[in-house]
């Protein structure tokens, strides 16, 4: 793999705001979501509707996404610059890919993975993770919640083969729960929603990876090296938007639903709130309190190296700064969720 030098900038340069006329250029960028559009990204969607991308003389397109690990892919085979995609599957990427990475985290956007198998108290899935024990559980084929789900074993003094896993399409899971062909099902929480619609809440046990002791990042805003080493003002502008826009959206979640509706009006205004409120646990875990959103915890990050390439059975092993560029974050303060 050929090995590309980063181009740094000063703090202050990656910082500064730009605003463009209509009759300026834009630069083209394309962004992959993890999945399809609902209120988990209606951040992105206030950024585009309210003009903070093209603010920053930048013309996003967002497109729908495949999974949050497909994302990596997409970014490194260079049809996407940027996207949102999981944490753990980027350590695997980067752990099987020598030489400079081609794909890195540039702004955490769950600050903790939102991880849950979903179970019917009426199959015996109570709160307790061994009660999965010779359950069949449904699952996309590759996916974040299942790939991780080894970790929780671990963790549980499980068998990672302790129940059966059935493979299921994102689309269908939710059918399958409610019909009953499983007993339970991975979800990010926030994806649960749909569930939550159909099937009454007290029914269902919700099990939390984080519960586990699993302590993991989940989803990030991707870069590409190449654009990260090109033009990393590009890439400071983009989470500036698209900060700014988060910001926002925890203060007033509203124009955000409205923004993402634009997009997609057949989505339930109110569901979608309610799936808001849910990834804004995660967005703004209790880490970012302390260091603010987007970024991470050192520390912590590497721990979670270290567990996925023990239990992927890496090779080798990706430094945690390899994994995670936060040079190009917006200054601390502008990262503060307002009350």
């Amino acid at each position: 793999m050929q090995r590309r030098s980063f181009i740094t900038s000063s703090a202050a340069a990656l910082a500064a705001p730009r605003v463009f006329a209509q009759s300026a250029k834009l630069t083209p960028l394309r962004f992959t979501l993890d999945f399809r559009i609902n209120g988990q990204t209606a951040p992105f969607f206030l950024a585009e509707s309210k003009g903070y991308y093209r603010d920053e003389g930048l013309d996003v397109a967002i497109d729908t996404g495949a999974g949050s690990v497909a994302s990596i892919t997409r970014i490194a085979s260079g049809v996407y610059q940027l996207g949102l995609g999981d944490i753990s599957s980027l350590v695997e990427f980067n752990a099987q890919n020598s030489g400079t990475p081609v794909v890195q985290a540039v702004y955490q956007y769950y600050n903790r993975a939102p991880f849950v198998i979903i179970g019917r108290k009426d199959r015996g899935i109570t709160g307790d993770f061994r009660s999965l024990q010779g359950k069949k559980v449904a699952a996309a084929a590759v996916e974040s919640t299942r790939r991780a789900w080894p970790m929780v074993a671990r963790k549980q003094g499980m068998k990672g083969d302790a129940f059966q896993w059935q493979t299921t399409d994102f689309s269908a899971r939710d059918n399958v729960m409610v019909r009953g062909d499983v007993d339970a099902a991975t979800y990010f929480h926030d994806s649960a929603v749909s569930l939550f619609a159909r099937m009454k809440t007290e029914e269902l046990s919700v099990l939390k990876y984080a519960d586990a002791g699993v302590d993991l990042y989940g989803n990030a805003i991707l870069a590409s090296s190449n654009l990260i080493a090109q033009n990393p003002k590009v890439v400071a502008a983009f989470l500036r938007a698209t900060n700014r826009a988060i910001v926002e959206t925890f203060a007033n979640p509203g124009p955000s639903i409205a923004a993402m509706r634009q997009r997609e009006p057949i989505l339930d205004e109110r569901i979608e709130r309610e799936r808001w409120a849910l990834t804004a646990q995660y967005v703004g875990a209790a880490d970012t309190a302390g260091h603010g959103l987007g970024d991470i915890r050192k520390l912590t990050l590497e721990q979670q190296v270290d567990e996925v390439v023990e239990v992927f059975g890496l090779r080798r092993k990706p430094s945690a700064d390899a994994i995670f560029n936060s040079s190009m974050l917006p200054a601390r303060g502008e990262r503060t969720i307002k009350a």
